[in-house]
């Protein structure tokens, strides 16, 4: 138990920190004249996320889950996943962020994971929301919030494709090719 509490108070002070980053950034970004995307689903991800938390907790806590078997494996696993996590924090600088949002005339950032895929930031999101469940044990809490997650970024990965995609001048397209003016 004193292993998830100290992952769990670990995490939630990280997020917290990320926060603090990304109001940070957006206070930057709206000062070039930039502007949000997607406000409308941003409650509802704050939500999925807080409620993922609390599932975790109550899971472990409540239903007296142990370590997985292979919780070494995945702890380690999950660490590379944290690192991966800030090297996409700072391949985006100040255009990393929570919420979407575009500054108009930008060029897409292809450094850092961002040069081998477009959107490594969802996959680590993925990831964790099924490994820190696993680590513990907590099926039920991995298996409704990688559901919920995947409707999430069903509807946030499009809206952001488009937003950027018209952010660069076309410059951003779904199938990560280069459209140059004729």
């Amino acid at each position: 138990m004193e292993i998830f509490l100290f992952l769990i108070i670990l995490v939630i002070f990280q997020r917290i920190f990320e926060l603090i980053i990304a109001k940070r950034n957006e206070r930057r970004m709206k000062q070039l004249g930039a502007y949000e995307v997607g406000a409308s689903h941003y409650p509802f991800m704050i939500l999925l996320h807080a409620g993922f938390f609390a599932s975790l907790m109550v899971e472990v806590i409540i239903f007296e889950r142990t370590l997985s078997p292979f919780f070494v494996y995945l702890f380690v696993f999950f660490m590379l996943v944290q690192l991966l996590r800030i090297w996409c924090i700072l391949s985006l600088g100040m255009y990393w962020n929570t919420k979407i949002i575009v500054l108009p005339g930008t060029k897409p950032v292809k450094t850092g994971p961002y040069a081998f895929f477009k959107h490594p930031n969802y996959f680590i999101v993925c990831c964790e929301i099924i490994i820190m469940p696993i680590m513990f044990q907590a099926y039920v809490t991995a298996f409704i919030f990688s559901i919920l997650n995947f409707i999430m970024l069903s509807i946030r990965i499009p809206l952001e494709e488009k937003a950027l995609s018209e952010a660069a001048n076309g410059e951003y397209v779904l199938d990560k090719k280069i459209q140059h003016p004729s």
